[in-house]
C-alpha cells in the first residue's frame, strides 16, 4: 500500500503513525540503528555534486520509482538570496527535481512555510523560478492541509502538520546547513519545522526533543545536506555576507541523523555536540557515530 492510499483509506486524526518514505508503515518504537551510506561530494557545480552524489548511491531509481508523487523539502524561510545562504541552493533542489521526474515520477511537489513574507521568500530564494522551469508543483502550504497527528512523543503528543508530507510516496530532505541561535545548527532534522502549522515558537523551550519528535513521525527517503555555502553566524535568518563561508559540497545519505552529525564537523564540531542529533540517535532513529557507516568521499 502507497503512503497516499494509506492516507485514504484512514482517519488522520488520533493516528500514530511513520512513514519511512515508501510503502512501509513502522511502528514509533526507537528502531536498532543500521550502519548508514553516506556520499560526500565537492566541487564547484551544485548540479553536478548532486547527479554525481545519486549516482554513487545507487541512482536515483533506487528511490524513486515510476508514478510515485514525491515531496522535496527545501528550506525556503527567509527572505534573501542563495548567496547568502538562508535556504536552500536553488541548483541543488533543481537537480533533485530533475532527478526525481528522469526516474519516472508523476508529480515533484515543493514547498515550505516561511518565516518572512513567502511570495517574496520563494524568489528571492531562486527556488521557485529553478523548479517551475522543470514542471515541479511549488506553491504555498494551505492552511486547510494541516491535520492534528498523534505523535506521542516525549514532548509532542500531536501536533498539526501538512498532510502532503505524508501522503507522497517519497521525501526528498534538502536543508541548507547553517548556524541557528537556538539549536546552534540548523540542517536535516530541523527542517522538519517547516511542515509544522500552529505557533511553532511553543516548542523553542523544548526544542531538541522536539526535533526528534518530528523526526520519528517523518523519515525521508533521502536526505541531502546543501553545503554550497553555509552560514557561520547570525542564522537562522542571516543577511551579511561576512558570516557565508562556500564550501562547494553536498553530503548525501538515507539517514538524516547520520547527514546531521556530519554536517556538525563542517563547523567544527560533533554530532554530539548537538542535542537533537544525540537524543534521535540514542532512540534508534540513526547513526551518530560516523565509524559506523560507509561514507565515499568524491571530488569533482
Amino acid at each position: 500500500m502507497k503512503r497516499r492510499d494509506f492516507l485514504r483509506a484512514a482517519s488522520v486524526v488520533g493516528l500514530n503513525f511513520v512513514f519511512s518514505g515508501g510503502s512501509e508503515i513502522f511502528s514509533s518504537e526507537a528502531e536498532a540503528a543500521v550502519p548508514f551510506e553516506m556520499v560526500v561530494a565537492k566541487g564547484s557545480s551544485p548540479k553536478k555534486l548532486v547527479e554525481s552524489a545519486v549516482k554513487e548511491l545507487g541512482g536515483m531509481n533506487r528511490f524513486v520509482s515510476k508514478g510515485d508523487v514525491v515531496v522535496i523539502k527545501p528550506n525556503i524561510g527567509w527572505d534573501r538570496t542563495p548567496e547568502q545562504a538562508a535556504n536552500t541552493n536553488p541548483e541543488v533542489v533543481a537537480a533533485l527535481v530533475r532527478l526525481c521526474f528522469e526516474s519516472g515520477a508523476k508529480k515533484v511537489k515543493v514547498f515550505d512555510r516561511p518565516v518572512n513574507d513567502p511570495r517574496r521568500c520563494y524568489v528571492q530564494s531562486g527556488i521557485e523560478p529553478a523548479v517551475k522551469a522543470l514542471g515541479a508543483e511549488i506553491y504555498y502550504m494551505d492552511d486547510k492541509k494541516y491535520k492534528e497527528i498523534s505523535l506521542k512523543g516525549d514532548v509532542l503528543k500531536s501536533w498539526p502538520l501538512y498532510v502532503d508530507i505524508f501522503e507522497a510516496d517519497k521525501i526528498i530532505n534538502v536543508p541548507i546547513a547553517k548556524h541557528h541561535s537556538l539549536s546552534r545548527l540548523t540542517m536535516a532534522m530541523k527542517n522538519w519545522m517547516g511542515v509544522m502549522g500552529g505557533s511553532r515558537r511553543h516548542i523553542h523551550q523544548r526544542l531538541d526533543e522536539s526535533l526528534v519528535d518530528l523526526s520519528r513521525a517523518i523519515k525521508p527517503t533521502l536526505t541531502v545536506l546543501d553545503a554550497v555555502r553555509i552560514l557561520t553566524a547570525n542564522g537562522p535568518q542571516g543577511g551579511s555576507l561576512a558570516d557565508v563561508k562556500r564550501l562547494d559540497t553536498i553530503v548525501m545519505s538515507p539517514d538524516q541523523v547520520a547527514v546531521d552529525s556530519y554536517g556538525a564537523t563542517l563547523f567544527g564540531m560533533k554530532g554530539s555536540d548537538l542535542g537533537y542529533v544525540k537524543i534521535a540517535a540514542q532512540q534508534g532513529l540513526g547513526v551518530m557515530d560516523l565509524t559506523k557507516g560507509s561514507i565515499k568521499r568524491i571530488t569533482l
